[in-house]
């Protein structure tokens, strides 16, 4: 079966603003069985039910029995919390354990797993915390049930509006089976992240703005952002937010002075001028890149002998491309182009 989601962080790398973390939610069990693990501290409410067993040789080890074939050099990614009166914290640690054990699904059926958690949380926790958690995570398995079986009623499309649907959909699912402090505690952090990209979407998408405009209420849905968010997504948002915005703009053919004025009201003018720099770098790149084939392609249509050829392509080489960083770089737009494929300039 597919992939049910990727984990969301705040400090994720390029995709984090992937539309496919979106469109994944449509499957409940993992078919990658490598476990996803999340850097945590472990607070003094924190109970790990390794502290209390056997703590004698690795602690992968002491969790083999519960570990899936190929979790088997892990660490069991469970750090549940209890507070001072003895209740289970609902939050992301707590579906970092639930899928962690789910992430098991393939190497064990669902039955095998439900009867694997009870083993682990049976080992490690007292029979009050024991049912608190029995109790949540079969709430939790039934609700990824439910979620495998989400329909929509149009077709897949990459859109605001169908997103939002599904959005939509998934939260109302949620509620069906938890609280909404559980809802803030599971999924908080994906929710605000996947709203956060549907606005972005929709901003995107307004045909009755202009590059400009857009730029202005993208700027300022990022403002609203926690300021630890902001701090994290900054550089992410801003890249694929000019992005989009360029390409809109040069589809439609805009001209230079909306492009920098785009460019000014998302990234600043210190920004702007940078990103103009590399513009005229590219620009000036494309032209000798071409310039060289063109003569290059005079020499090989000429009635040159093959070693006269080379001879006169290899001198006009070094006399265009001096060093030999961009020698290598011009190698791989001679073979695009003797393969007669689009030369992959950089836009």
């Amino acid at each position: 079966m597919n992939k049910i989601r990727k984990k969301i962080f705040l400090l994720c790398s390029l995709l984090i603003i992937s539309i496919s973390m979106l469109s994944v939610v449509y499957w409940l069990y993992p078919q990658d069985q490598q476990p996803q693990f999340k850097s945590t501290g472990q607070s003094s409410s924190t109970f790990n039910s390794a502290d209390h067993s056997d703590n004698s040789g690795p602690a992968h080890a002491r969790d083999a029995a519960f570990n899936s074939t190929s979790q088997m050099d892990t660490e069991i990614n469970c750090k549940l919390q209890f507070n001072a009166s003895q209740k289970l914290v609902v939050n992301e640690l707590t579906r970092d354990c639930f899928e962690y054990f789910i992430s098991q699904y393939g190497e064990r059926n669902i039955d095998e797993i439900r009867q694997n958690f009870q083993r682990y949380i049976a080992k490690g926790f007292q029979a009050s915390e024991q049912q608190q958690i029995q109790e949540l995570w079969s709430r939790y398995l039934s609700y990824r049930e439910q979620l495998s079986k989400l329909q929509m009623n149009q077709p897949a499309q990459e859109s605001y509006g169908y997103f939002q649907a599904i959005f939509d959909a998934m939260h109302d699912l949620k509620q069906r089976f938890f609280s909404q402090v559980e809802i803030e505690g599971l999924f908080g952090t994906e929710d605000i992240y996947q709203q956060y990209t549907l606005d972005r979407m929709r901003i995107l998408e307004n045909k009755n703005l202009d590059a400009v405009s857009k730029a202005k209420q993208l700027q300022q849905r990022f403002d609203q952002l926690p300021q630890d968010w902001q701090e994290n997504l900054k550089d992410l948002s801003k890249l694929e937010d000019l992005r989009s915005l360029t390409e809109q703009i040069k589809a439609r053919n805009g001209s230079a002075q909306e492009l920098r004025d785009m460019r000014v009201n998302l990234v600043g003018e210190a920004a702007t001028q940078r990103l103009e720099q590399l513009d005229q770098q590219r620009s000036d790149w494309k032209q000798r890149v071409q310039s060289y084939l063109d003569e290059r392609k005079t020499i090989v249509d000429s009635n040159m002998s093959a070693s006269a050829k080379d001879q006169a392509i290899q001198q006009l080489k070094q006399q265009q491309f001096q060093s030999t960083q961009e020698q290598q770089r011009l190698q791989t737009f001679e073979t695009v182009y003797d393969q007669g494929g689009p030369l992959p300039f950089s836009n």
